[in-house]
């Protein structure tokens, strides 16, 4: 199941290797909402993993953005100790209009190969 969560890009960190296999990068997103008597401030920080440690490279601090997410957990013991962990796991991010929509991001959208281009169509190609 997939969550989504706009707001405006507040912080972008390094990516780093964790291990052969696994790299993540982390990033945040922070939230004002502004009730009658009341402002609630979010700052929620997601991470990227892998292979999408990238897609968030073309955005800046101050961009809105909306980002669509994975919730994980996991318990783990250590030592003698144990607890357990969650993680927000975004595979998408796209930059948010002025109008509040989203707007299309490349860096969600996966490239159209040449081959599936159609040529526009002439005059003579028309069925009427």
């Amino acid at each position: 199941m997939s969550y989504e969560f706009t707001g405006k890009l507040i912080e972008k960190f390094d990516a780093v290797q964790k291990t052969e296999k696994f790299k993540n990068r982390e990033f945040v997103v922070e939230l004002v909402e502004q009730r009658q008597d009341f402002m609630s401030t979010n700052q929620i920080k997601f991470q990227l993993n892998n292979d999408k440690c990238a897609i968030i490279d073309p955005f800046e601090k101050g961009m809105e953005v909306k980002v669509t997410f994975n919730v994980r957990g996991r318990h783990w013991e250590k030592d003698g100790k144990s607890g357990y962990i969650t993680n927000l796991e975004a595979w998408k991010v796209e930059l948010v209009s002025a109008s509040g929509s989203a707007a299309p991001s490349i860096a969600s959208a996966p490239p159209i190969p040449a081959e599936t281009e159609t040529p526009l169509a002439t005059g003579d190609d028309l069925p009427f």
